[in-house]
């Protein structure tokens, strides 16, 4: 994910109100949200959370008694109460569960859509539960994306490295698809709209951003030797981008392997890295990011008409109820959706 001049997020003394979808009930979506809201800067500011109150009740009764960061009671919390369609157990999900988190994510996209709240967090999901429920959505952007009628969302995951000087932004060319189907997705249109979308969001942080695009296949294809998409299209269609923004400083298509190294150096606190990143498939761009940011990242949807974001990480069954579950990512995911939305 890219860098910015201004590693702080545009300021915005008039917050938009939040809806957070509060995940499958099996897993850590309670946990991390209560701890996240436990923090003084959320004292003042009243998220709406969309879930089951008892079952978020009887979590935070659990929970309490384990050592740890505070909680936020929700007695102090609005929740719109959606009770769970039947009775779930910590750490394991099933096609109840599936079906609770299903509709708890549109019950608080109708919180945006109505205008009631501005932005949505969204804790995680299990995509197997869904499926089992009937539900067969890659992923919650898939949904979100039906329901706002739109045709292409976008998945970016966006971080500011520990010393606050850079921020790590990095978009998804194809997202929740098998490997073998990515090929066949990828063309030059599809590169060019996500570079479109990259440079939007960086631009809200530097208007002149530079841009990495990495290529699709080892040694970005070892000039055909060892693949034939980067000769074939993806570097015509990076030149075809070029000269339609001359502001901006784009590379690629870089070997995949190594052109996150500037990334790894700038979030170490080096020198300044690229504004944004272009991965082309979903673990090419996700194992650096959560490599380098894991607790820090945010998964930010773009292409909705309201921003949407997420923490990094799954459901974490096997440490659900234990209180063991670190709420870094959702905090950023709580702050990115306030300050950007």
């Amino acid at each position: 994910m890219g860098s910015s001049t201004s590693s702080q997020s545009p300021s915005n003394s008039n917050p938009p109100r939040l809806a957070i979808a509060l995940g499958d009930p099996a897993g850590i979506g309670a946990e991390v949200t209560l701890k996240a809201l436990a923090s003084p800067q959320w004292r003042h500011e009243s998220p709406l959370l969309v879930g089951c109150r008892r079952w978020l009740e009887e979590s935070y009764e659990q929970l309490r008694h384990h050592p740890g960061p505070p909680l936020r009671d929700p007695a102090e919390l609005e929740v719109l109460d959606l009770p769970l369609a039947a009775p779930c157990q910590v750490g394991v999900s099933s096609p109840a569960c599936g079906e609770s988190s299903f509709a708890w994510l549109t019950a608080a996209w109708e919180q945006v859509r109505s205008g009631r709240c501005q932005a949505l967090v969204t804790a995680p999901i299990a995509k197997a539960s869904w499926h089992a429920a009937g539900h067969p959505y890659p992923g919650q952007t898939e949904r979100l994306a039906e329901l706002a009628g739109v045709v292409e969302a976008s998945m970016l995951f966006t971080a500011l490295a520990p010393a606050g000087h850079w921020r790590l932004n990095t978009l998804l060319a194809t997202t929740h698809i098998p490997l073998a189907a990515v090929p066949h997705q990828l063309n030059g249109e599809l590169v060019r709209r996500k570079l479109d979308r990259l440079l939007a969001f960086c631009q809200r942080f530097t208007p002149a951003p530079h841009l990495v695009v990495a290529g699709l296949n080892p040694h970005a294809g070892e000039a055909g030797q060892l693949g034939q998409e980067e000769v074939c299209w993806l570097a015509a269609a990076l030149d075809s981008w070029r000269q339609q923004h001359p502001q901006v400083r784009l590379e690629g298509p870089l070997p995949p392997d190594s052109c996150w190294l500037s990334a790894a150096a700038a979030w170490a606190g080096g020198e300044q890295g690229p504004d944004g990143y272009l991965a082309l498939y979903h673990d090419q761009g996700l194992i650096p990011v959560k490599l380098l940011a894991f607790d820090a990242a945010v998964n930010t949807t773009l292409g909705l008409p309201f921003l949407r974001t997420s923490p990094d990480h799954g459901t974490g069954f096997g440490i659900a109820g234990q209180g063991r579950a670190r709420a870094t990512s959702m905090a950023a995911a709580l702050l990115t959706a306030r300050d950007l939305g």
